[in-house]
């Protein structure tokens, strides 16, 4: 049988978008795109039918309508309605493109063929309804501190990758010279990507684990203590976890924390130092900021 999907419709102001994004995921939304229009931003969101009864998307708009009034800006107009998932997919592809991120990145979508020249490091996505896609400002803020993490030679190391989504963070991680990641997500159709990507990127299953779960599974699955631990989910699960984050750590195991709007960074920063963890930079793009932490900071200072 056939899957259907809402497609979610909604004409903002530009000032908008970033808000509307963080919004549409905190909802559950998967596979956000946007077009710029005369009139505005266009964006578009898809979510499983199944996850959303026709009274949550009409208070999603009234959410959405709120916002606008606090940012006192033009009210948005959304509409939705049912799709099936070939007609999903189809849309979404549409409006995904090869994009490079970083110096060294380069995501590029598994439906169309690869250059057959490039410095870059690519990075094959097919992300399915899972997020991360290198489109949202968290994703690449994510790439480009794995990027630093990465250069002047520097490999090894296992991963534990919070949330997986699509994969394309412990995929990349491996890619720029990790040893192994484990990665886990308590959304099943996420770990079917990661999966999935994994293999597109002819990445062996002995280096990425992937699991449904959370913290407590990647104690199970690796118990020794992880150098680095990835994590893009919102601020407020990052919250939940930061108590427990130093059992899957070593002592001076480093972090990428995203996700984060900037009105929670310092909630954020504070529950960290509070368990343990320093905070060595925090990169900002937009509304959205990431920050690299260690659990202990060498001598040298060198996050």
């Amino acid at each position: 049988m056939t899957n259907s999907w809402w497609e979610i419709k909604i004409l903002c102001h530009p000032t908008l978008e970033e808000l509307l994004f963080w919004r549409l995921d905190k909802f559950g939304c998967q596979g956000t795109v946007s077009e710029t229009k005369k009139q505005g931003v266009l964006v578009k969101a898809y979510l499983p039918q199944l996850r959303a009864h026709p009274l949550d998307l009409a208070a999603l708009s009234l959410w959405l309508r709120q916002d606008a009034l606090n940012m006192n800006t033009d009210l948005p107009s959304m509409t939705w309605g049912l799709i099936d998932e070939q007609d999903w997919a189809s849309s979404w592809k549409k409006h995904w493109n090869p994009q490079e991120i970083g110096d060294r990145a380069l995501v590029y979508p598994a439906w169309l063929a690869p250059p057959e020249e490039t410095d870059r490091v690519i990075l094959r996505l097919d992300p399915g309804v899972a997020f991360g896609t290198g489109v949202h400002p968290t994703t690449q803020l994510c790439l480009e501190s794995l990027e630093m993490r990465y250069s002047l030679g520097n490999t090894g190391g296992v991963i534990a990758d919070i949330g997986c989504g699509s994969g394309i963070l412990s995929i990349a991680a491996l890619l720029f010279g990790a040893e192994k990641a484990y990665a886990v997500d308590t959304d099943p159709l996420a770990v079917r990507a990661t999966r999935s990507n994994r293999n597109l990127n002819h990445i062996k299953p002995e280096r990425l684990t992937v699991e449904q779960g959370s913290l407590k599974q990647l104690l199970k699955m690796y118990p020794n203590g992880f150098d680095g631990i990835v994590c893009n989910i919102l601020a407020e699960v990052i919250l939940d976890l930061i108590p427990e984050m130093s059992a899957i750590a070593q002592a001076n195991t480093w972090g990428i924390l995203s996700g984060i709007l900037i009105e929670k960074a310092q909630l954020i920063a504070d529950s960290l130092e509070k368990h343990g963890w320093k905070v060595g930079t925090m990169w900002r793009r937009k509304e959205w900021c990431c920050f690299n932490i260690r659990r202990q900071p060498p001598e040298d200072d060198d996050y």
